[in-house]
């Protein structure tokens, strides 16, 4: 079982700590941690990812702040209760952690090498928001839900590009699809009726291909990758 799960939903990492790790829940004498890491991109930029790791992957290693590290795990979801509001929270769940070899130079992403690829097997649960932004690019927002085990299930957040954007917007909810793409961090600010701004970060999956699972129209069972220039923009 934990075989099919894991093929369900499966991330890895390669970035630098950028943070202390944070008590965060405990179950069954069992204490969860979060830190914060870098991960770069193509562009030059970095995405600012929350990974949640068990004390137990910490037992011969501290993770200290500047270290870089492979994380290997799942790219979950839960659902925050407070001031009498419901909020999607997103987390890389860490099952596996390595420190890389070369701990004097920076983490830089490349072409060639794997250092932020996540891979989901879902269904998609709304139906997808296509949109235009004010210079012509065409975005799908996309929210898959990927099984998880004990009947529980990871609700994502994905964003599509491109003839891929167009693409989504036609599916229909419950099309089982699988999804592969790099997870990013978005910084936005929220404003409320009272005028004040919030700034927040939003997490969520950029699809890089798209393939519909078990589709009986053979046609239209086919992979859509995403344009190269939506990718690199990203």
């Amino acid at each position: 079982m934990d075989t099919v799960y894991s093929e369900n939903n499966h991330i890895i990492l390669v970035g630098k700590v950028t943070s202390e790790k944070r008590f965060s829940h405990e179950i069954y004498g069992e204490k969860f941690y979060i830190f914060d890491l870098s991960v770069p991109r193509l562009s030059g930029n970095a995405d600012i990812i929350p990974i949640t790791i068990s004390e137990r992957l910490m037992v011969d290693q501290s993770l200290p702040v500047e270290s870089k590290i492979t994380v290997e795990g799942q790219f979950r979801s839960y659902n925050s209760y407070g001031e009498g509001k419901n909020k999607l929270v997103l987390t890389v769940f860490a099952k596996n952690v390595e420190m890389l070899e070369d701990q004097e130079n920076e983490v830089v992403a490349r072409k060639d090498f794997i250092s932020n690829e996540v891979t989901l097997i879902g269904y998609i649960c709304k139906k997808p928001i296509y949109r235009q932004t004010p210079f012509g690019r065409e975005i799908a927002d996309v929210l898959l839900a990927v099984n998880r085990a004990y009947s529980k299930s990871d609700y994502i957040p994905c964003i599509a590009w491109g003839r891929t954007a167009r693409f989504c917007e036609n599916m229909e909810v419950g099309t089982e699809v699988k999804v592969v793409g790099r997870v990013q961090s978005r910084q936005y600010e929220k404003k409320y009726e009272d005028g004040t701004v919030e700034n927040k970060v939003a997490y969520e999956v950029s699809v890089g291909s798209l393939e519909v699972i078990n589709q009986e129209d053979n046609s239209k069972n086919e992979e859509q990758p995403a344009e190269e220039e939506n990718k690199e923009a990203i």
